[in-house]
């Protein structure tokens, strides 16, 4: 991807902006990227940060409920916004001609959104219903981004439920929103990303015009998540009533996204050596030639990569047959794992890695509303919103000794093993 041409400036209530130009076709993405995620809620309020993002699509200052909804629909435009372990983003894609009703209805909201009795327990419901369609409900719910965490880490920030249990989202008060709200949404903890179809003398002066007044907040102290590796294999057990086929998710920790960059993309590279189709390591041995398991995948980042700051969890999960055993398949995920450490993989097998990686990149960012959203998360958590753009180069610039390294950290007896099991399964 060629580095784009961004602009980069702070309002006087430190709102910090990102202007990405781009005249390719006639629309505009706004994306507002908020420092808060799952990880910052308070104890005894899981689930709060992804209800929280519930509520600010629940009317603001000047406009009632739904009015956000009917303001994008009606200019040809769609939006949304999404929880994450670190951060909290809101987002649309319009016509160009409707950029300014698009910052208008983020300032609102960022200014004061609507908290009312009503509201909070109508998205209540709303978060418990979600809750139990997607994890509840769902064969392997909440596996592993849920049922791993607590097993890797002992720390509340690293170990709940980022979706929250019924009981905390119950007892969830206005006052907590409040506090909430006038804690992380503060201008000065938010990064706002414009792409697309504008100059940028005119989208300053409207980001200006909207923006500018939203009251300054000091921006809150961001603490740190680190916690210590664990010393032994830790193991932990979930039974699944709607699960098929037992399952078994392996956790690792993994180098600092932010201030280990390259180590993070060489786990990124390894991931895909291990799982990333027919020709992998892991697909090879465990689906094709032995074969132990039905559903496999490793992945660099519990979330995706690039969704966290420190701490990160590189993961391996494997569907299997009742008759195959735990402890088989995390042989032969060792073995594999010991061979990588020891014998680098050659140019080849790298190359195919880092090519599907790099082009999966920039077709992603090809979509004007991703790369948006890439620019706003990397402002937020690298402070360097051009940084997106030089990944897939960095990622051609892993080694195979890197990638062996990578493969050497991660060690039987620095790890998390979760074993789902179906209900009445042994």
């Amino acid at each position: 991807m060629a580095v784009p041409e961004l602009t980069r400036f702070t309002l006087d209530n430190g709102l910090r902006v990102v202007l990405a130009p781009d005249d390719t076709a006639p629309v505009v993405a706004v994306s507002v990227h908020y420092d808060v995620g799952f990880r910052s809620e308070p104890e005894g309020r899981t689930g709060f940060a992804h209800l929280f993002e519930h509520l600010m699509f629940q009317g603001s200052e000047s406009l009632e409920k739904l009015a956000h909804f009917r303001h994008v629909q009606s200019s040809g435009g769609s939006f949304n916004g999404s929880t994450h372990p670190d951060y909290t983003d809101y987002y649309e894609i319009l016509p160009a001609a409707a950029l300014e009703r698009a910052l208008f209805l983020e300032a609102d909201r960022m200014r004061a959104p609507k908290l009312t009795q009503e509201n909070l327990a109508n998205q209540i419901d709303v978060v418990k219903e979600e809750i139990r369609l997607n994890v509840l409900n769902r064969p392997y719910g909440g596996f592993p981004w849920i049922l791993l965490p607590p097993v890797l880490y002992s720390t509340f920030p690293n170990a709940h439920n980022g979706y929250g249990g019924f009981e905390d989202l119950e007892q969830a008060t206005l006052d907590d929103c409040a506090a909430f709200f006038d804690t992380y949404y503060a201008p000065s903890n938010a990064v706002l990303t414009v792409g697309g179809d504008f100059t940028v003398d005119r989208a300053r002066e409207l980001i200006e015009k909207h923006f500018g007044d939203v009251q300054f907040r000091p921006r809150p102290d961001r603490p740190s998540f680190f916690e210590p590796h664990p010393v032994g294999e830790l193991r932990g057990e979930h039974i699944d009533p709607h699960a098929p086929l037992p399952a078994l998710g392996v956790g690792y920790r993994m180098p600092d996204p932010i201030n280990d960059l390259d180590g993070y993309l060489a786990n990124l590279v390894l991931a895909g050596v291990l799982t990333d189709g027919d020709g992998s390591r892991l697909q090879q041995r465990l689906v094709h030639r032995e074969p132990l398991v039905v559903d496999l995948n490793a992945g660099a980042g519990l979330f995706g990569p690039f969704e966290a700051r420190d701490p990160d969890t590189f993961t391996v999960t494997a569907i299997h047959p009742p008759d195959v055993t735990t402890e088989r398949v995390l042989g032969a995920l060792d073995e594999e794992l010991e061979k990588l450490a020891s014998t680098p993989p050659d140019a080849q097998e790298l190359t195919r890695v880092t090519a599907r990686w790099a082009a999966g990149l920039h077709q992603e960012h090809d979509q004007l509303l991703s790369r948006t959203l890439g620019f706003g998360s990397f402002e937020l958590l690298y402070s360097d919103a051009a940084l997106v753009s030089t990944l897939a180069d960095r990622m051609a610039a892993v080694t195979a000794e890197d990638v062996s390294a990578a493969a050497k950290a991660l060690r039987p007896d620095s790890r998390a093993v979760l074993v789902v099991k179906p209900e009445g399964g042994k």
